[in-house]
């Protein structure tokens, strides 16, 4: 079998459960193992930043990543890059929410901190881990070389008015707040495969949101869980079963990619 290269997001795909207390599923662990051993490439693909990202990869045994959105890359343990977003737009954005008053925070390190020069962000975000930031009164934007994320308070809709957003890659994961973050995995597979010496026609990425859309194209195989949005789904190679239910274990076994002889 030729060797083919595996890209896996984290959130609702490798990782399920509650926010703070997810797990890994024995089958997806046995799965990789046996990817491994038959010669296999495996990576993550997330839209984490490094920091944020780097023990998951170490704690499930991987030692390549695409991360931070397709903007860094790590290859046997090996941070290799992270590019920064886009300084003049990301400028351009933060002047706008400042003019309009909204509470924002960035992230313009390694650290994987969430800078603010206010308290009022940490107030918005205390009831949210993964929001905290950390009080930064001198931060000046005009002085910070990089900007590598940024989060605003942000209820839904009010996006919108936001006219230099438009120039910015962006979600939301709740009602709260929006985040601008890189958003081009697949960039960062596909620099990963050439790094590698792989060709992408042997590529198979696993996700479930709509974060990974971008991750998914024709050249080669994508594979949705069950438990993925419908958009996802519906440029999908293949949609198997939920993530918690073994869901990257059939897919492989779908394709004859490991053998079904995982014992539960």
């Amino acid at each position: 079998m030729k060797r083919l290269y595996f890209f896996f997001d984290i959130d609702e795909t490798l990782a399920v459960g509650i926010p703070g207390h997810q797990y890994v599923p024995e089958s997806a662990l046995y799965t990789l193992r046996q990817l491994e051993e038959r010669g296999h490439f495996i990576a993550i693909a997330t839209g984490r930043s490094y920091m944020r990202a780097i023990d998951y990869m170490k704690s499930m045994g991987f030692h390549n990543m695409v991360s931070d959105g397709g903007y860094a890359l790590t290859v046997n343990d090996e941070l290799l890059y992270c590019h920064p977003l886009d300084h003049d737009d990301c400028i351009a954005f933060l002047e706008e929410c400042i003019e309009k008053d909204m509470t924002w925070a960035v992230t313009t390190d390694m650290s994987g901190a969430r800078y603010t020069p206010d308290m009022k962000f940490i107030h918005y975000s205390e009831n949210f881990p993964y929001m905290q930031g950390v009080l930064k009164e001198d931060l000046n934007i005009y002085e910070e070389e990089n900007i590598y994320k940024i989060y605003v308070a942000c209820p839904v809709g009010q996006e919108e008015t936001l006219e230099t957003l438009k120039k910015l890659p962006y979600g939301r994961f709740n009602d709260r707040y929006i985040y601008i973050q890189p958003d081009d995995k697949a960039g960062g597979i596909r620099a990963m495969v050439d790094h590698m010496g792989g060709n992408y026609e042997d590529v198979v990425v696993f996700g479930d949101h709509v974060n990974d859309i971008s991750m998914f194209c024709d050249e080669w195989t994508n594979i949705a869980v069950g438990n993925a949005v419908e958009e996802l789904k519906q440029k999908a190679t293949y949609v198997t079963q939920d993530a918690a239910d073994d869901g990257i274990y059939y897919a492989c076994v779908h394709f004859g990619w490991i053998d079904d002889d995982f014992k539960r």
